[in-house]
């Protein structure tokens, strides 16, 4: 990834405005207009510069390559519109002026790939730093005394071991009766037990011992992007079930934060 030379500031880039904030800054979607925490969009660079002068748009999930950046909401549907009209090569001339650019026909593949990358790169992360709790005997023993702060459920862990583990966080949370559930992942066992390095990881938990809920923070954040691009319900919606209950809280967001894993 590289910067042109000689640019001003992304006008796309939309510093925090509040003296001593700690929310982080914003950045404005080049599709919408709209400005979020950058946290929640998806971050574009540019490859270095090909011997004839061309840079290729490829998707920076972590936000750490150097140089500028164009940011999209997390939106597959909307990207891929983007693309097929034009809005996004003339959004992308704008944020990268001076640059050749090349769009791959497949950069929603690419920024998906990405994501889902971003994520089990995080939880790997958070494995090394003791955070992540699995084995499904002592998720349940945890999350009842109030020490799982995010519960995640493999795409293809069955509905017995996730309402399991879902009771047992209720319990913890003080919500029995609620319907509050554990979120389940766009991501199947493998992906799971390849990031955390065990094998057939169906479920695990993000640990909030002493109300730290730092992990448990950049686990949903990741994990919200992707699901969000992927068209899966965001990791803190309410959504009712089929008793009428609600399906992951917004607790992180709110300094409550607390989930089931298993």
């Amino acid at each position: 990834m590289r910067t042109p030379p000689n640019e001003a500031l992304n006008p796309d880039i939309v510093e925090d405005r509040a003296p001593g904030s700690h929310s982080g800054s914003e950045r404005r979607c080049v599709l919408s207009g709209e400005t979020h925490p950058r946290e929640s969009l998806v971050r574009l660079a540019i490859s270095p510069a090909r011997d004839d002068g061309t840079c290729d748009v490829l998707p920076d999930a972590g936000a750490k390559a150097p140089g500028r950046g164009a940011w999209i909401a997390p939106d597959s549907a909307a990207l891929e519109t983007a693309i097929a009209n034009g809005q996004l090569k003339g959004a992308l001339a704008r944020a990268f002026k001076g640059a050749k650019l090349t769009i791959p026909n497949n950069l929603p593949e690419l920024v998906e790939a990405a994501l889902r990358r971003h994520v089990t790169d995080r939880l790997g992360l958070e494995m090394r730093a003791g955070n992540i709790v699995l084995g499904s005997g002592r998720i349940a023993e945890q999350a009842r005394c109030g020490s799982v702060a995010l519960l995640l459920h493999a795409a293809d862990a069955s509905e017995d071991g996730r309402k399991k583990l879902d009771q047992a966080w209720r319990v913890g949370l003080d919500a029995q009766g609620s319907g509050v559930r554990g979120t389940v992942l766009p991501l199947d066992r493998e992906a799971l037990s390849v990031a955390l390095g065990r094998e057939n990881v169906v479920h695990l938990g993000v640990s909030g011992h002493s109300g730290d809920l730092r992990a448990a923070n950049r686990v949903e954040q990741a994990v919200s992007r992707l699901m969000k691009f992927v068209r899966t319900e965001p990791l803190a919606a309410a959504q009712p079930d089929a008793q009428g209950g609600a399906d992951a809280p917004s607790h992180l967001s709110s300094g409550q934060t607390t989930h089931e894993n298993t």
